[in-house]
């Protein structure tokens, strides 16, 4: 009998050392602009570990990558220190790394696109950097000692409990071309899975780069922003029954299930990134002998030991960022136009709507306006809308659909089923859309590989056609 392993997962936690910025213009543009609340990172973490410290059933904390902002050494030391907090109270930390947490130079073949900054008040300069070399021995705690094979890539593989084998791949490749493994680390990982099966013990696999896209239009869009050699990853799994791999990167909360032409499949968990507005982790429970794997989402209401003016930490967090600050701009747009462009600084090309002002009024206000029931008509028999349905959409306004899209991308769980009246609205204008591009011959396909229409890519962003539920599914079969 193996007793259950309890696990913690959490990804992209982008922490930046309080020492690293000041209070100004450089940093809270670099907030703007992201995804995550670059300023609060340490205390969204501390909040995250003191629910981890509370769980007494749990053991062991698992963080694939992009661990800090971009690079820099006082990150990674503080961030250490964080780290050291949970293994103090005698939980087990295991860590991978990838392209935020070192910074390329060009000095000894660190290629990469970014660079360690410290945010003055009156701009950004170069600080004290981590090169890729640095970063085995640096987090050599953090899984490699407990390993019984290390691999050059800095990828470890570990008895994490006894029964169970966890098998962590690092991918730092330089952030716009390859991040996976090449053939010498393929054939290090299938060697650590069939070593670990004949021992039998229960395998998974965690990755900071995703093997199955969110939505295929990532992939279609941005392959190399997948994991390097995810096709052979993919096949790998399926081979050797390997049923679970953790991933991160695309800072969406997703389930997504791969079969292949045999029927063999595999779960890819990515979980979002820790300081975004709907931030979470996972906390996983395997049972070897049951062969079940039962996965959770937990996140948090409030962030300790920071000002959220009275909000909650999802909707301070999303004010700050792209969708929450792009809304704020259309809610200031009908009466304070100078408001909406400084609210829009960073989100939209502020610069071109000046060039053009009568034009750009026109067109934001008529957006503010738009009704759902003017959607629906536009759609028209293509939205399979019936009569009560088109009246439920007349009092509902367009930009708190596109808005509220907007705020599930990164949360999982996309709002709008094909049963609601939003989703026929919406689906029915993609496939009148797509009509019209047939008719001027528009071929979507040559420009995003493998999508074929605009109601195909759209449709994952209306509602989960992923596995399920995103933050939540029991995992039955494994061996």
């Amino acid at each position: 009998m193996a007793e259950k392993l309890f696990l913690y997962v959490l990804t992209d936690t982008h922490y930046i050392s309080e020492k690293m910025w000041e209070e100004g213009d450089p940093i809270n543009s670099r907030e703007k602009g992201d995804q995550i609340a670059i300023k609060s990172t340490p205390q969204i973490l501390r909040t995250f570990f003191d629910k981890i410290l509370a769980d007494d059933e749990v053991r062991h904390v698992l963080i694939t990558g992009d661990l800090i902002n971009s690079g820099e050494k006082q990150s990674h030391l503080d961030f250490i220190n964080e780290l050291k907090v949970l293994t103090d109270a005698g939980k087990h930390v295991y860590v991978t790394t990838a392209t935020h947490d070192y910074a390329g130079e060009g000095e000894d073949g660190d290629e990469n696109i970014f660079h360690a900054t410290y945010y003055a008040k009156d701009g950004c300069r170069p600080t004290e950097r981590v090169g890729k070399k640095d970063l085995l021995p640096l987090y050599y705690d953090f899984g490699p000692a407990q390993s019984d094979s290390v691999h050059e890539t800095g990828s470890y593989s570990l008895p994490i409990q006894e029964g169970y084998r966890l098998i962590a791949i690092n991918d730092n490749g330089n952030g716009r071309s390859h991040c996976g493994l090449f053939d010498e680390g393929f054939d290090w990982l299938v060697g650590e899975i069939r070593k670990a099966k004949a021992n039998g013990e229960l395998v998974f696999l965690a990755v900071h780069h995703p093997v199955i896209p969110p939505w295929e239009v990532f992939r279609a869009a941005a392959d190399f922003e997948m994991f390097g050699g995810y096709e052979r990853m993919r096949k790998i799994m399926c081979e050797e029954n390997v049923k679970i791999i953790f991933t991160g990167h695309t800072h969406v909360q997703g389930i997504k299930k791969y079969t292949d032409e045999q029927g063999r499949f595999f779960y890819d968990i990515t979980t979002t990134a820790l300081p975004s507005a709907n931030g979470k982790m996972r906390r996983v429970v395997f049972d070897k002998d049951a062969g079940t794997c039962d996965i959770k989402s937990v996140g948090i209401e409030t962030i300790k030991g920071w000002d959220t003016q009275g909000l909650s930490a999802h909707d301070y967090i999303s004010r700050l960022n792209f969708g929450g600050a792009l809304e704020q701009a259309f809610e200031a747009a009908d009466t304070d136009w100078d408001g909406f462009l400084k609210k829009a600084s960073g989100t939209l090309p502020v610069d071109k709507l000046q060039k053009h002002p009568h034009l750009a009024k026109w067109g934001v206000k008529k957006f503010n306006k738009l009704k759902m029931s003017t959607v629906a008509k536009l759609a028209g028999r293509k939205s399979g809308l019936t009569k009560e349905e088109k009246e439920t959409l007349k009092g509902e306004k367009a930009k708190d659909v596109v808005f509220t899209v907007m705020d599930h991308i990164q949360g999982g769980n996309a709002p709008y089923t094909p049963d609601t009246p939003e989703y026929k609205a919406l689906h029915g204008v993609t496939r009148r859309v797509d009509k019209l591009m047939k008719l001027v011959h528009f071929d979507l396909n040559k420009k995003l590989p493998g999508i074929h229409s605009l109601s195909e890519m759209a449709d994952p962003f209306f509602y989960n056609n992923r596995t399920g539920d995103d933050d939540a599914i029991l995992i039955e079969g494994l061996e």
